[in-house]
């Protein structure tokens, strides 16, 4: 939700800096600052709070620097306050770093740091990247573009970055991995940016950087690497974008944009929600004894949502000892539901605005229950008529059919399922604290589905034209199945239907034949589920299906018999349909791209839903 500007060139700095950090105010912020390079030195200027602000500071001043970077500041790590606002030093004052994104490792880089000397001036996780990168300077006698490559070797996480030197005035370094960054490529000038719009009225040509890419931005041009040295040619894009697209970041629908956001939603939840290998919710009105004393648990939500709830009620009973039931929201409310005082009611919505949704949670609050919202709209109608909340905190999400809050909601339901269960005595703290490890391994392993899309799409052209499609998953990936045939109806119009593989028996399997693709979702797992799958899949292949399977790397045991494979990490069981569900994502984008359909408005459907 930060904005990240950069300027290279012969044009006062300070103007095109605040200018762009502007266009970049709906990301959301609560401090903004830069750093310019003045009479040989790095100038940084901060201020808490809204734009303006900054602005005043900085009015009449430094209009001689013609280099600088911006950055605008959703607090992540520390309060908002101007020592914890970006742009970042290090000890010496020379090197500055603003930042997108999250360093997981920056307690560890921050302890050995802080041994050879190290003097911390903020909370944040991006004040260690000046540092490393000073420390490497100086032990290996490099230069600013060389020293920044080899310190982002030591860092895990997410992040976008731009930094400058004193000692290289007309020098901006650049790089990303999993936080978008953009080169705005002008006549003798040169910008960075994390969107578009931040720059789209000074430039028409762009270049995107690709994750593991570190650039160097000089008034003669511009070199790109990857992290391990490798040169990377320049790829110059003309910009074609719209007003409206322009938020697009780049990406061709806002969808393909918010599937690509994915990890860094799951890394900030994981961020916000965890500390020393414990779940830390702040979930006010509901303490341990409550949740001791809670009987029983409703799910009540609608379409996709509806599938993160059918997740969340099977890890909640996996690790906790109470009972859950899901309801489809427009049902709960027409059915005479036996609850009572010792029942919590988890509502799950995107909006906080659909209307079957409110009027359960309603309902069930006139017996007297408690509400827990999942949601990702803070002041909507679902928060505030709820209890407590869980936000997802995913961000604005203008595609239509729903991804990155779908996985939110199911990151949600895991950090739940695990305050709950040791809450209720039902986990030990060495348990917990491996379970947190698990999920943090969940926002690489979906950049790794997301690298290999190339794949998915050739799969989704071949199979795009049939009438219909069955998706088909057991146990936890049940609603996997559920939500990538939603995802297929939604967007590419192709019939689909989600089954519970065992059920394929009782009906389904008579609709087997050679021009069926049959999706199976049959990454390895810890149990006897994974062998169920095959024998699944087998009488699939025993009536000619077309199998197309989702199954972890270095799986052999398919091959034999399915027509295609989407490979995907391996990932803790209970945790696999975060990542088995974006390759089914990406499956569906390509089926509606091939298709011609209007991927991010598909006919008939809206955002939110607020009636009947």
């Amino acid at each position: 939700m930060c904005g990240i500007v950069g300027y290279v060139g012969p044009q006062p700095v300070t103007p095109l800096l605040l200018d762009g950090l502007s266009r970049l105010e709906y990301r959301g912020y609560d401090s903004a600052g830069i750093a310019v390079m003045e009479a040989g030195e790095v100038s940084v200027h901060k201020s808490v709070g809204r734009l303006y602000n900054l602005e005043e500071r900085l009015r009449s001043r430094l209009l001689s620097a013609t280099r600088g970077i911006g950055h605008t500041r959703w607090a992540t790590h520390g309060e908002p306050s101007e020592r914890n606002a970006h742009p970042h030093l290090d000890a010496s004052g020379t090197i500055a770093v603003v930042h997108n994104g999250i360093i997981e490792n920056y307690q560890e880089l921050k302890r050995e740091l802080t041994a050879t000397g190290c003097s911390f001036r903020s909370e944040t996780d991006t004040e260690v990247l000046p540092h490393l990168i000073r420390q490497v300077m100086d032990r290996d006698g490099v230069n600013l573009f060389e020293a920044t490559r080899r310190a982002l070797a030591h860092a895990r996480g997410a992040y976008a970055i731009g930094v400058i030197s004193a000692n290289e005035p007309d020098h901006i370094v650049a790089a990303r991995l999993g936080s978008p960054l953009i080169i705005g490529v002008g006549d003798g000038e040169y910008f960075i940016a994390s969107d578009v719009p931040a720059i789209l009225n000074r430039i028409r040509k762009v270049i995107y950087l690709d994750d593991g890419e570190v650039a160097l931005l000089r008034p003669e041009g511009i070199t790109i690497t990857k992290l391990d040295g490798t040169p990377v040619p320049l790829h110059i894009q003309e910009v074609t974008l719209s007003a409206e697209a322009a938020e697009k970041s780049g990406f061709e629908t806002f969808m393909l944009k918010e599937i690509h956001e994915q990890p860094r939603v799951l890394r900030n939840l994981l961020s916000r929600h965890t500390a020393n290998g414990r779940v830390a919710l702040d979930l006010t009105g509901f303490d341990d004894a409550y949740f001791r004393n809670l009987q029983r648990i409703m799910i009540v939500s609608c379409g996709t949502a509806c599938h993160a709830g059918i997740y969340g009620k099977l890890l909640i009973e996996h690790l906790s000892s109470i009972a859950v039931e899901v309801d489809l929201a427009s049902e709960f409310r027409y059915r005479d539901a036996k609850i009572s005082p010792e029942t919590l009611i988890v509502s799950v919505s995107q909006s906080g605005e659909t209307a079957d949704t409110l009027a359960s949670v309603r309902m069930a609050r006139g017996r007297g229950c408690k509400s827990l919202a999942i949601c990702n709209a803070p002041g909507s109608s679902l928060v505030r008529e709820s209890d407590a909340t869980l936000f997802t905190e995913a961000g604005p999400e203008i595609g239509v059919a729903s991804t990155k809050a779908y996985t939110a909601q199911q990151m949600a339901f895991a950090l739940f399922a695990i305050a709950l269960a040791r809450a209720r005595n039902d986990l030990t703290a060495a348990q917990e604290a491996e379970l947190i490890d698990a999920l943090r391994e969940i926002p690489d392993a979906i950049h790794y589905v997301i690298d290999r899309k190339d794949p998915i799409k050739a799969i989704a052209e071949k199979h795009h034209d049939g009438p219909s499609s069955l998706y088909l998953g057991r146990k936890f990936n049940y609603p996997t199945a559920l939500e990538g045939a939603l995802k297929n109806k939604e967007i590419s119009y192709q019939h689909a239907e989600g089954y519970a593989a065992g059920e394929m028996k009782h009906g389904p399997i008579a609709l087997i034949n050679e021009y069926l693709p049959v999706i199976c979702i049959c990454t390895k797992t810890r149990d006897e589920v994974y062998e169920k799958m095959i024998s699944n899949m087998r009488e699939v292949e025993a009536r000619h299906g077309r199998i197309i399977a989702v199954a972890s790397d270095g799986d052999d045991n398919i091959k034999g018999f399915a027509e295609d494979i989407m490979y995907v990490p391996p990932i803790r069981d209970e945790f696999s349909p975060m990542v088995n569900v974006v390759a089914l994502q990406l499956l569906a984008y390509y089926a509606a791209q091939a298709r011609g359909t209007d991927i991010d408005k598909p006919r008939n459907l809206a955002k939110s839903v607020t009636v009947e």
